[in-house]
């Protein structure tokens, strides 16, 4: 099966868009979000548990599984999604974000970049045609092409051989590809410039990809800074192929982000609150560790359909507080159920022009005081 772009209806008052992406593995509903599942398991949830959330499409990371168990062993065994028993879209991303992540450790030049392994201290060469062919060897859905990500604040000069480099392996990545049941998504850098994000989204358009993403963001700017390059970048990526934005973010993020047309989502945010007692919700972030809670006979949300709702928080508390690992389980089924509901909800709004309505309602929600 090929892949296609379908763009259904765009928001009568914004840029949110409502469409579908069809994958060899299954048609994906956007705005979506994917749980980060880097080593091939999103942290707590077995695969059932997580397509229980709402979830249609996984992430996973070329850098470590190619560190382990190795490329060639997930292929040896049925590639990426029968190892670890998904069956739905996967997109695994390039490892481009450790040039950013292990910067100490990292040497950058035309040719690749060259890691040292933070498991046993081995070289990594990870070039884009190296990076392509891992995630061949995965076979995902979606590949990520190799990007050279900065650390900001940078100088314009650092910014624009960043920016010239990431074109440069996007076109040799698009060169290394093999596999016609695989698209690969380029990924437009620049960072909070905006006339170099949409020269860089110009440049990488030409190169025709099936897919675009905004990287180099969520790396310690302002909240404000990112949606300022949405503003700006969204406009100039392709109207008709996806639009993904990485590692982002915050329930507040993908409502913003969406409102200025971006499609899909990845972040470890959900399950990393969760496996620390934050509960997401339309009233503010809870902290159950939290003793206003031990006697608290609610769920955390009422109507929540996930497996957490289905306790007290006072039962949730008493977990965390025991040290039990089903606590960390239950919220972390709980963040992922949350935010799909977000991007579901989203996803009606759009249908029905009413999207503003819904981002005024979740945003003044969100800004009431936090609960305890």
């Amino acid at each position: 099966m090929s892949f296609s772009f379908t763009l259904h209806h765009t928001d009568a008052h914004s840029r949110a868009r409502r469409s579908t992406f069809s994958t060899p593995h299954g048609d994906v509903q956007l705005p979506t979000f994917m749980p980060v599942g880097t080593q091939a398991a999103v942290k707590g949830l077995t695969a059932e548990q997580v397509r229980s959330t709402g979830a249609q499409m996984i992430l996973g990371n070329t850098y470590h599984l190619a560190l382990r168990p190795g490329e060639t062993i997930v292929r040896e065994l049925g590639g990426l999604h029968r190892f670890m028993g998904w069956d739905g879209p996967i997109l695994t991303d390039s490892g481009g974000f450790q040039l950013f992540s292990l910067a100490q450790n990292t040497k950058v030049t035309e040719d690749a970049a060259v890691f040292r392994s933070h498991i046993d201290g081995r070289l990594l060469t990870l070039s884009p045609e190296r990076a392509i062919e891992i995630q061949e060897a995965l076979g995902s859905d979606v590949a990520m092409v190799l990007d050279h990500v900065i650390a900001l604040p940078a100088s314009a000069e650092t910014i624009r051989d960043a920016c010239d480099r990431t074109i440069r392996w996007a076109a040799r990545c698009r060169q290394a590809g093999r596999r016609t049941d695989q698209a690969q998504f380029a990924i437009i850098q620049g960072g909070l410039d905006p006339e170099m994000r949409v020269w860089c989204a110009r440049q990488l358009a030409e190169l025709d990809f099936p897919g675009y993403a905004v990287g180099g963001l969520s790396v310690g700017e302002k909240p404000e800074e990112m949606y300022a390059v949405l503003d700006v970048v969204c406009p100039a990526m392709p109207v008709d192929k996806p639009r993904y934005l990485m590692g982002v973010g915050t329930p507040q993020d993908l409502l913003q982000a969406i409102h200025r047309g971006i499609d899909m989502f990845d972040c470890v945010m959900p399950t990393r609150n969760g496996r620390n007692a934050l509960a997401f919700t339309d009233e503010g972030p809870l902290r159950l560790r939290n003793q206003i809670h031990q006697r608290d006979e609610r769920p955390i949300e009422v109507g929540c359909p996930c497996l957490a709702c289905r306790h007290s928080r006072a039962y949730l508390r008493h977990l965390f507080l025991a040290d039990e690992m089903l606590g960390p389980i239950l919220l972390t089924h709980h963040n992922l159920t949350y935010y799909q509901r977000i991007v579901s909800g989203a996803r009606e709004a759009i249908e029905a022009d009413r999207f503003a309505q819904y981002f005024e309602a979740k945003m003044a929600g969100w800004q009431r005081p936090a609960v305890s």
